[in-house]
C-alpha cells in the first residue's frame, strides 16, 4: 500500500472511531468547542481525499462538511433529526475507508440519495433522513445488527486501527491507539499543534506485531529469570547472586515497561457504546441516559479486545430487556429516563467491570417457568433454589425471556457466550437483580494474559499452577486442628468461619495415582477459591510460593479438557499445567447447592448472635496476644531479614516490585538481623505496609467488644477474644507511621466516649469499611456497614433506624450526593445526620455537599475529625 495512503487511513481511522461517541454528545449538549472538533476532522478529511484522488469519500465528506458548518455558524439547529443524518455519512465514510484499506481503491457506489438530503438539510429544506439507523455502505459491517454469534472475538491484529478511539481535537493531546507507543497528532490538529510541538514528547508508530515480539522475548526472559533464581536458591552465599538481584530489578522493570506499551483505557472498548444505546432509544421508543466511569482504566490490548463483544451485548440487553418505556417508568414512580451506568477500575491485580441499570430487573416467575418449559430444572428443583441461583439461568445456552425476537434480541444467542469469552480469557461474571429496582452485573477479568501471578500446589506428586487472581485463602486441615474435613450426602466439606464449603479432590477429579500410601485423607491443604458468586475449596497435598509465571496456550490434545487454561514453565525447568478456577467450579456438582444453603442457614444464625469477624491473634514485642480485623491483612509473608535495607534510616524490603516500609510494633523494638521474620502486609491504592511481629498465633472469629481503653500509641484497647484478654491494635497509626499521607490527612489520636448510638457506614471499600468499624466501635457506636448506597438504601427500608450517617462520595451506582439527595426525599430519614466522607475537600465540593443535604464533610479519612463530626452532630440534630 502507497505510504500516503496508509497514513492517510490510519489517521483518518482513529478520528473517525471517535465520531460516534463526539455526535452523541454533540446532540445531548451542543457545544462550539466540540463542533469544531467536528468539523476539523471532516474538513481534513475533504481536503485529504482531493490530493489523494478519492472522489467518492470527497463528495460525502463536503456533503457532510456543509452541514456541519451551518453548525457551527449557528444558522442549523442540532437536532435529533440533523445528527440522524450525520451518522449515515459517517457510516458510508467508515464503509469507503474500510474498502480503501482492503483494496487500496474506492468502492463502487451511490451516494446521490444521501448528498441530496445532506444538501437539503444545510439549505434549511426537510431531508429524508430516518430516524432509525440507516444501513452502512459497503464494505462497512451494521452498527447494531446483531449475527448469530454476536461474541466472536475479534481477530488480534493491525486492523483495529478501525477501533482506535482518538479525539480530533487540536488543543489536548490524543489518546493512544492500540498500534502506537505515544500517538501523533492528527492532521487537524497538526497545523495548530505544531507551535506547540516542540513542548510535546516525541512519538512513534510502532506495529503490532513488533509489540508481540517484543513481548514474547520479554516473557522467555522472564522464564529464564525465574531459572537462574532457582539456582541462587540452592546455592546459598554464591558470588552470583547480587549480579542475580540485580537482574530481577532489571526484568521486573523491563516487564512492566514493556506491559505498559500494550495498556490501554478500557474507553476505547466502550467508544461505540453511546451511538449504540443511542441508535437503541430511538428503535425501541425509549429515553436512555448511558455513564461511562473509569474510561481511562488501562488493560491489556488483548484482553481489551475479548471483552468488546460482551460488553456491547451486555449493554443492548439493558437497554432492551432492562430498561421500561417512558410510561411504565413513571408509572412505577421512576424518572422517565432510565440509566445504564458502566464503571471500571483496578482491584487487586485485576479489572472490575460494572453494569448496572436502573430498569425493571430479571422477573424470577418468568425464569422459572422458562427453565421449566426448556427442561432444565423441574419445579421440584427449582423450588428448593435461592432467587440467585434462578437467575443463573440467563447464562445457560439458548434461555432468553424476551417475549418476540427482534433485531435486538430474543434469539436465544447471548449471556451464555458472554460468559464463555469471558471465561476464556481466566474471568467471572456475577450478577444481583432486584425486580423493580434494577440489575447490576460484575465482570471480573486479569490485567493481562501473558504473565500472570500464581500459587503453585502439588497433588499426588504432579505439581499445578492455580492464578491467584481466583485464590482467596489456604487452609490446612486435620484431625487434630478446629478445621476437618466433614461428609454430607458422600460429599466432602469444610465448615469455614461458620460456612459450608463445598470441597473437590483434585486427585479424584484428575484420577492421580497416590504412591503415597501412609498419607492421610483428612491431613491435606484446601485452596479456597472463587468463581462468581460461588466459592469452594480445591483439595492438594502440598503449597508452595507464589511465582510470576508466563502463560502457554494448552496443546490441541488436552483443549477438551476444562479444567486446564494453559501450562507454564517452572524455574526448575519442569512443565506444569495451569488450572482453571471456572472449569473446575463446573465439576463441584449438586453439593455447591447444599453449601449454599447451609451458608444460608448458617449466615441467618450468625445475624442472631451478633457483629462477630475474623481475626488476627500474633505476639509482637510481649508475650500478650494481639489482634486485628482479619479483613484489613492483604498477605502474611516471611520476609529474609538479610534482603532488609535502609532508606531515610528506617527499614525497607524490595515487595512486588516495589519498596515496602517495614514498621515495628513499638519504638526500640528490637528486629532480626538475620533469619526469618513474620509481617502482616496491609495494602491497599497499590501501597503497601509490613508491621513486623514475633508469631503469627492463630485466625479466629469473635465479637471485638473493646471493654479498655488505653492511652498506648497503636492501641485501641483490650477485649476478650477466645477467652484471653487481647490488645486490639489501632492499625491506622501504623499505616500513618509508613505513609504519613496514606489517609490524605496526618491522623492524631482518637476522640469519642461512650455512646449507644447506631451508625450505618456506607463505603464501596472493604478496606476502609474493616479500618472504620473499630475505631467507631471503639468510640461507642454500634456500626453496621453497606458496601454501597443501593445496600443502604435497602437496610434504610427496613425496621432498623439509624442515628447518623456516614457515608463516602466516589462509589460506583450511585455516588454519595446522590445517595444523600434521596435519603432526604425521604420523610423518615430528612432530619438524620449524614457525614461526607472525601479525599476531595475543595470548597466546590463542600458547597455541593451542602446543598445536596450533608451535615458535615470531612477529610478522608481525619479520624479525629470524623469522630468530632459525628459527636457534634448527633448532640445538636438536623442538618446544617
Amino acid at each position: 500500500m502507497d505510504d500516503l495512503l496508509s497514513e492517510f487511513l490510519t489517521e483518518t481511522n482513529e478520528g473517525v472511531a471517535q465520531l460516534d461517541v463526539q455526535l452523541v454528545e454533540l446532540e445531548q449538549n451542543p457545544s462550539k468547542e466540540l463542533l469544531s472538533s467536528i468539523f476539523r476532522l471532516v474538513h481534513t478529511i475533504k481536503g485529504t481525499c482531493g490530493f489523494l484522488g478519492l472522489p467518492r469519500l470527497e463528495k460525502v465528506a463536503h456533503a457532510g462538511e456543509n452541514v456541519l458548518g451551518k453548525f457551527r455558524d449557528g444558522e442549523l439547529p442540532v437536532t435529533p433529526e440533523a445528527v440522524s443524518l450525520i451518522f449515515r455519512s459517517m457510516d458510508t465514510i467508515k464503509g469507503i475507508l474500510s474498502a480503501l484499506e482492503q483494496t487500496e481503491k474506492e468502492p463502487e457506489g451511490d451516494d446521490t440519495q444521501l448528498i441530496a438530503d445532506l444538501n437539503a438539510m444545510a439549505d434549511g429544506k426537510a431531508a429524508a433522513a430516518p430516524a432509525t439507523p440507516a444501513e452502512p455502505a459497503a464494505g462497512h459491517a451494521p452498527v447494531v445488527e446483531e449475527s448469530a454469534e454476536p461474541m466472536a472475538a475479534a481477530p488480534a491484529e493491525v486492523t483495529e486501527q478501525q477501533e482506535a478511539a482518538v479525539p480530533a481535537v487540536a488543543e489536548t493531546p490524543a489518546e493512544v491507539p492500540p498500534e502506537t507507543v505515544k500517538a501523533a497528532a492528527p492532521p487537524a490538529a497538526a497545523a495548530e499543534g505544531a507551535a506547540k510541538e516542540s513542548s510535546l514528547a516525541q512519538s512513534i508508530r510502532v506495529n503490532v506485531d513488533v509489540l508481540e515480539d517484543l513481548m514474547t522475548m520479554v516473557s522467555e526472559l522472564v522464564l529464564t529469570r525465574n531459572q537462574l533464581l532457582q539456582i541462587s536458591r540452592m546455592q546459598k552465599d554464591s558470588e552470583f547472586t547480587p549480579p542475580l538481584q540485580r537482574l530481577n530489578h532489571v526484568v521486573s522493570e523491563l516487564q512492566e515497561g514493556v506491559m505498559k506499551t500494550r495498556m490501554q483505557p478500557i474507553g476505547n472498548a466502550w467508544s461505540k457504546l453511546p451511538r449504540i444505546v443511542r441508535d437503541l432509544s430511538i428503535e425501541l421508543k425509549k429515553k436512555i441516559d448511558l455513564q461511562m466511569l473509569g474510561a481511562d482504566t488501562e488493560l491489556d490490548r488483548q484482553v481489551l479486545e475479548m471483552i468488546k463483544d460482551p460488553l456491547t451485548h451486555m449493554v443492548r440487553n439493558s437497554g432492551d430487556h432492562g430498561i421500561e418505556g417512558p410510561a411504565d417508568r413513571i408509572k412505577a414512580g421512576k424518572p422517565e429516563t432510565g440509566r445504564i451506568t458502566l464503571n471500571a477500575y483496578h482491584e487487586g491485580g485485576h479489572i472490575i467491570i460494572e453494569i448496572s441499570d436502573d430498569g425493571k430487573g430479571l422477573p424470577i416467575d418468568m425464569i422459572k417457568k422458562k427453565a421449566v418449559k426448556n427442561g432444565l430444572a423441574t419445579e421440584s428443583e427449582l423450588e428448593a433454589l435461592s432467587d440467585q441461583q434462578i437467575m443463573q439461568f440467563i447464562f445457560k445456552p439458548g434461555f432468553s425471556t424476551a417475549a418476540q425476537v427482534t433485531s435486538v434480541s430474543g434469539r436465544g444467542v447471548g449471556m451464555d457466550v458472554v460468559r464463555t469469552n469471558i471465561e476464556k480469557i481466566g474471568g467471572t461474571i456475577d450478577m444481583n437483580s432486584v425486580y423493580g429496582k434494577g440489575s447490576r452485573f460484575l465482570i471480573k477479568i486479569p490485567l493481562t494474559l501473558a504473565i500472570v501471578s500464581a500459587l503453585i500446589v502439588e497433588c499426588a506428586g504432579e505439581r499445578f499452577a492455580v492464578p491467584q487472581l481466583s485464590v482467596i485463602e489456604l487452609v490446612r486441615t486435620s484431625a487434630r486442628s478446629e478445621y476437618r474435613i466433614e461428609h454430607i450426602n458422600n460429599a466432602s466439606v469444610l465448615r469455614l468461619r461458620n460456612r459450608l464449603l463445598p470441597l473437590i479432590s483434585l486427585r479424584e477429579l484428575l484420577k492421580l495415582e497416590d504412591n503415597n500410601a501412609e498419607r492421610k485423607e483428612d491431613e491435606c491443604f484446601i485452596v479456597v477459591a472463587q468463581v462468581g458468586a460461588s466459592t469452594f475449596g480445591i483439595m492438594v497435598d502440598r503449597v508452595f510460593d507464589t511465582e510470576e509465571i508466563v502463560v502457554k496456550p494448552v496443546s490441541p490434545i488436552l483443549r477438551h479438557i476444562n479444567i486446564f487454561s494453559g501450562n507454564t514453565i517452572l524455574g526448575d525447568g519442569s512443565v506444569i499445567m495451569i488450572l482453571d478456577p471456572n472449569g473446575i467450579a463446573s465439576n463441584v456438582g449438586e453439593i455447591q447447592g447444599a453449601a449454599l444453603d447451609g451458608a444460608d442457614a448458617q449466615a441467618s444464625q450468625k445475624s442472631k448472635q451478633g457483629s462477630r469477624q475474623a481475626l488476627l491473634l500474633f505476639r509482637a514485642g510481649s508475650k500478650a496476644p494481639k489482634a486485628v480485623p482479619l479483613a484489613l491483612v492483604a498477605r502474611l509473608e516471611d520476609v529474609d531479614m538479610e534482603t532488609v535495607e535502609l532508606s531515610n534510616g528506617k527499614p525497607v524490603v524490595q515487595y512486588r516490585g516495589k519498596l515496602m516500609p517495614l514498621v515495628p510494633i513499638q519504638e526500640g523494638y528490637e528486629i532480626k538481623r538475620t533469619g526469618n521474620q513474620p509481617v502482616l502486609v496491609f495494602a491497599d491504592n497499590e501501597r503497601s505496609m509490613g508491621l513486623i511481629v514475633d508469631e503469627i498465633v492463630d485466625i479466629v472469629e469473635d465479637n471485638m467488644n473493646v471493654e479498655l481503653s488505653t492511652d498506648k500509641t497503636g492501641l485501641m484497647g483490650s477485649a476478650i477474644i477466645s477467652g484471653k484478654a487481647t490488645d486490639v491494635i489501632d492499625i491506622g497509626y501504623y499505616l500513618d507511621l509508613a505513609f504519613p499521607d496514606w489517609f490524605g490527612v496526618k491522623d492524631e489520636d482518637t476522640f469519642g466516649e461512650e455512646k449507644t448510638n447506631n451508625i450505618l457506614l456506607v463505603d464501596d471499600s472493604p478496606f476502609f469499611r474493616n479500618l472504620l468499624t473499630p475505631l467507631l466501635t471503639v468510640a461507642g457506636y454500634k456500626v453496621t456497614t453497606a458496601e454501597n448506597p443501593l445496600q443502604a438504601i435497602k437496610l434504610m427500608e427496613g425496621e432498623q433506624l439509624y442515628d447518623a450517617v456516614v457515608s463516602d462520595i466516589e462509589m460506583p451506582g450511585m455516588n454519595g450526593f446522590d445517595f444523600v439527595t434521596k435519603l432526604r426525599q425521604d420523610e423518615k430519614w430528612r432530619a438524620t445526620p449524614v457525614i461526607a466522607m472525601s479525599s476531595h475537600t475543595t470548597p466546590r465540593d463542600l458547597e455541593r455537599g451542602r446543598q445536596v443535604g450533608f451535615t458535615d464533610y470531612v477529610a478522608k479519612f481525619d479520624r479525629e475529625g470524623l469522630l468530632q463530626a459525628l459527636h457534634h452532630s448527633l448532640k445538636v440534630g438536623g442538618t446544617a
